[in-house]
């Protein structure tokens, strides 16, 4: 697991589990899963027990897949074996952190699994040295994996909005975030506006390591746009509900979708706070 965890997160990182926590996680209620690609770890995830005071649930800390074998569905196979063991222990919810810059997690825990955004966590995990995260701040949203919802069964059985829905929808959205190529012809925030009507989009870079690469003062710029579109969505009452790439001119470009309260329910739940 440490070569996997250096393949992803590089030499810098610290935040290694040693193989004694493995096994302690392992042998108290919580899960350490490995995919193989023949005799060689190809990628991992661990997840230990959480309660928040009134539910039991267990926390997906780390996913990680080697870079070669990514983009090959590993994490979402293994995220699915994670999904089947919680279920054969009784639990109904697993929650994770992830950041909301990565179109490649976001991809795969909105889009793919049907899990759900309900949290800003405004620099989460302090400052990280590791390859992904340094020279940005650490923030993250915290995501609830509702097992057994409808939602989440047809997004596992691969039941999916069309390319022609997410346009659809897109175009009908209202832009909280606008963006243009900056002088490298990546994409930058410029403006960040309060949500209207009764769907909206989040734009999120579609690569965020081209931003690293060739705009690297635009990963805050990113990162505040980000945080403070969440967060004034959040406060009027919109949810993530979804996050889809979408093709325009020959650009892919990635986005959360949000929807409007439900002006006409009768006891509508309350946003939970994005600043907890």
């Amino acid at each position: 697991m440490e070569e996997v965890h250096r393949a992803v997160w590089g030499d810098e990182s610290t935040e290694r589990i040693a193989p004694s926590l493995q096994r302690a996680v392992q042998d108290n209620g919580g899960l350490v899963l490995g995919a193989f690609a023949d005799i060689h770890l190809a990628g991992f995830t661990v997840a230990f027990l959480g309660w928040d005071g009134a539910s039991l649930y267990l926390y997906a800390h780390l996913l990680a897949v080697r870079p070669e074998y990514q983009n090959h569905h590993v994490g979402l196979d293994l995220s699915k074996s994670l999904r089947n063991e919680v279920l054969q222990l009784g639990l109904g919810e697993i929650r994770l952190a992830f950041d909301p810059l990565q179109s490649r997690n976001a991809w795969l825990f909105v889009r793919r699994l049907g899990g759900l955004p309900d949290r800003y966590l405004h620099h989460y995990f302090g400052q990280m040295p590791d390859a992904i995260n340094q020279g940005m701040e650490s923030d993250r949203v915290r995501l609830v994996w509702s097992l057994s919802s409808p939602r989440v069964e047809a997004r596992v059985a691969g039941d999916y909005p069309s390319h022609d829905d997410d346009r659809a929808r897109w175009r009908a959205a209202s832009p909280v975030v606008t963006t243009e190529p900056g002088e490298s012809g990546v994409r930058l925030p410029t403006e960040v506006a309060e949500p209207s009507g009764p769907t909206a989009h989040v734009e999120i870079p579609f690569d965020l390591d081209l931003v690293r690469q060739h705009e690297p003062e635009g990963l805050r710029r990113w990162r505040h746009a980000t945080r403070d579109a969440l967060r004034a969505a959040a406060d009027l009452g919109y949810r993530v509900d979804d996050f889809a790439v979408v093709t325009e001119e020959h650009e892919r470009r990635s986005f959360y979708f949000l929807s409007a309260p439900d002006p006409t329910s009768a006891d509508p739940e309350p946003a939970p706070s994005p600043r907890s």
